[in-house]
């Protein structure tokens, strides 16, 4: 692939306890390993903060529109979780963190967080869910994290993220968006969650576009 030569970022804006999020994050772990210049942000919306909808089977309708669309099946053990609030603050928290402060392994640790949750069930609910994660990507949060609140960071990251939901006009996570120079473009994750892989292609265009107009500017 070429590598971009102009400034390039993505942001990726989900919540690691959203199944939707969860399939389309391959497709972040593809671009990335494809376009190691890209600036990548992974901003944590906060949306499942125990007061979400709490329906057993509204849930598990959701799950079926998800395994059908990405061609997967969710754990058992995910799946017997779906009767407790489902509540993502402390991983908010803690991928907050890891933006700000070890944006190198923020993407291992969003990987890692939704390995936990819709493979292995774990409600990532307590600082004690997080230990092995933590212990495995030798990372070393503050207490902070683990208070069953939203700390300062990921409430002015939320502020940034509402800017550019405005800016979109939809507040519907995940958000997929690819900003080159000052060029911003929404991309439809959902053609590519069977083929993770051909989003590779659906940038290239985006950066073969864009340098074909700045020629002919």
């Amino acid at each position: 692939m070429t590598t971009p030569i102009i400034p390039t970022q993505l942001f990726f804006l989900y919540d690691n306890h959203c199944p939707w999020s969860y399939v389309v994050t391959p497709l972040i772990n593809e671009i990335s390993k494809a376009f190691p210049e890209i600036e990548l942000h992974l901003w944590h919306t906060a949306f499942f903060d125990g007061k979400s909808d709490n329906n057993a089977n509204r849930k598990s309708l959701e799950l079926d529109k998800v395994e059908k669309l990405a061609n997967i099946s969710f754990s058992t053990a995910y799946q017997k979780t779906l009767e407790k609030n489902t509540n993502s603050t402390l991983s908010a928290n803690l991928m907050t963190w890891a933006q700000n402060k070890t944006p190198d392994l923020a993407l291992a640790l969003l990987n890692a967080l939704q390995q936990a949750h819709f493979e292995q069930g774990n409600n990532l609910a307590t600082q004690s869910d997080f230990d092995d994660i933590i212990a495995t990507l030798k990372i070393s949060p503050p207490a902070k994290v683990f208070k069953e609140k939203l700390n300062n960071d990921v409430l002015v990251q939320l502020e940034e993220i509402f800017a550019l939901q405005e800016l979109i006009e939809t507040e519907a996570i995940p958000a997929l968006l690819l900003a080159i120079d000052d060029e911003l473009i929404l991309l439809n994750h959902n053609f590519y969650l069977i083929e993770p892989k051909a989003i590779i292609d659906a940038v290239q265009l985006e950066f073969n576009k864009h340098h074909l107009n700045s020629k002919k500017k």
